[in-house]
């Protein structure tokens, strides 16, 4: 039997993580100084969260710790399981080094133990995407190493391109100055980030208003997609307009696949803010 990990970041349903048996390894975070439990039974309230951190909630988040991944895993590799965890991106989280000395630690235990850490270079439904995808593999018997070798070539054509609507939250996390945030605020400056090849955020282009931004993110789709008729997600942190508005122009442009929206989970949500709207499909490239 292989057994499939991830953690919250993957920000799949619960729905989702239950139709496939999927194990979830949880990061942690607190708001206001509280922490803030992890639930396998509901879904993440979204609104809460945003209202909170729009009203000024400080929000801090830690990355899984490597004892954690090891008591994870050694229950189902003691019992002759295989373990595959998909997990997020090592360009912005020391999550997947932690995974990895895990995996590391317990084949010196456990020799003939199968086990793989795939870093996915992604974040949110980026990662979840890839989660599924090694779940369907698992659901039809690929054996171990054709999985990870899948899954490995596939995480080179996650594209992750995103927007943020407050650039204060881009200025916390170090990714632009502070003179930057001020100026991009007063002009109405939309910036497109996206993952690259190593898992990192970088900046793309950027776009004056709201309506404009969501018209970029649908263009990198149109430019960069491989099939019209594959599954796409979108993640917003409460912005469901902005979601709409979004699939709307995805369709304008050709897009007939199924559609994944969701609500940002926290951890990754709460470095990009309150209304930050996301896009991720398998392209020709990154």
């Amino acid at each position: 039997m292989i057994k499939l990990f991830t953690d919250t970041s993957a920000n799949l349903p619960v729905s989702i993580i239950r139709e496939y048996g999927i194990e979830v390894v949880p990061f942690s975070y607190t708001v206001n100084g509280k922490e803030v439990p992890y639930s396998a039974e509901t879904d993440f309230n979204g609104k809460a969260f945003y209202e909170a951190m729009r009203a000024g909630a400080e929000v801090k988040t830690s990355m899984i710790n490597v004892s954690d991944f090891m008591a994870a895993f050694e229950q189902w590799i003691a019992k002759g399981d295989a373990v595959i965890y998909v997990g997020m991106s090592g360009g912005i989280s020391g999550t997947a080094h932690s995974a990895k000395l895990a995996a590391e630690e317990l084949l010196e235990k456990y020799p003939a133990a199968k086990i793989a850490a795939i870093d996915t270079y992604a974040a949110s439904l980026g990662e979840g995407f890839l989660v599924i995808e090694t779940a369907k593999m698992i659901e039809r018997g690929d054996p171990f190493l054709k999985i990870v070798k899948k899954i490995e070539l596939l995480r080179k054509n996650m594209c992750q391109f995103f927007t943020v609507d407050d650039l204060a939250y881009l200025r916390k996390g170090g990714r632009i100055s502070g003179a930057a945030a001020v100026v991009g605020t007063v002009l109405n400056i939309k910036p497109i980030l996206r993952g690259d090849e190593n898992g990192k955020i970088v900046l793309c282009g950027k776009i004056r208003g709201f309506n404009k931004s969501m018209e970029a993110l649908a263009n990198k789709y149109d430019e960069l997609v491989f099939d019209k008729t594959a599954d796409v997600g979108i993640a917003h942190a409460d912005n469901p307009e902005g979601a709409q508005r979004l699939e709307d122009i995805l369709r304008a442009k050709g897009f007939s696949g199924k559609l994944l929206k969701v609500v940002y989970e926290p951890v990754t949500g709460s470095h990009v803010g309150p209304g930050t709207i996301a896009l991720f499909f398998m392209g020709e490239h990154k």
